[in-house]
């Protein structure tokens, strides 16, 4: 596979599978997205194994994450639907439940500043696992805008985008 190629994985019905790399024995664990659960597959694929984390994990982690929210007093009736941390409608999970579930398998999350530029990011770190991207997206025609979680990580020295589409 050509460093920066878009893995397309063997699909069973739940929408995984594993795609062999060229020139090695490895194996790429794609899931593919199924609803607006991007977070959850992205993790799944960045940490290259079938629930890794599961929903009800991530669920879990944005409740604990509304009980300790200094701002609940400010809550109004939609929140109820509109969860700071998890939209319980459409499945997405916001930056707070990525860091402290990857932080629950021990993994360190450094935060990067778009700011800085992408240079800044030290691609080379010996603890680097790989790169979570929250990139904004448009549907409909543009009627619908909202933001996609994307997992890059490198397998067997190939960088490999691993996709929720």
């Amino acid at each position: 596979m050509e460093p920066g190629a878009k893995s397309e994985a063997n699909q069973n019905e739940e929408g995984s599978g594993a795609v062999g790399s060229s020139g090695g024995s490895s194996k790429v664990y794609h899931e593919r997205q199924r609803m607006q659960f991007c977070l959850l597959h992205a993790l799944n694929n960045l940490m290259q194994e079938k629930e890794s984390f599961t929903r009800a994990e991530l669920d879990g982690i944005s409740e604990n994450l509304v009980l300790t929210d200094p701002n609940k007093d400010k809550w109004t009736p939609l929140s109820l639907i509109f969860k700071p941390h998890h939209n319980a409608l459409t499945g997405n999970y916001d930056v707070n439940v990525l860091i402290t579930a990857l932080e629950t398998r021990k993994t360190n999350v450094v935060w990067h500043d778009r700011r800085k530029g992408a240079s800044s990011i030290d691609l080379d770190a010996g603890a680097l696992v790989g790169l979570m991207i929250n990139v904004p997206v448009k549907r409909l025609r543009g009627l619908w805008t909202g933001r996609h979680w994307v997992a890059i990580r490198s397998i067997d020295a190939f960088s490999v985008k691993v996709e929720n589409s």
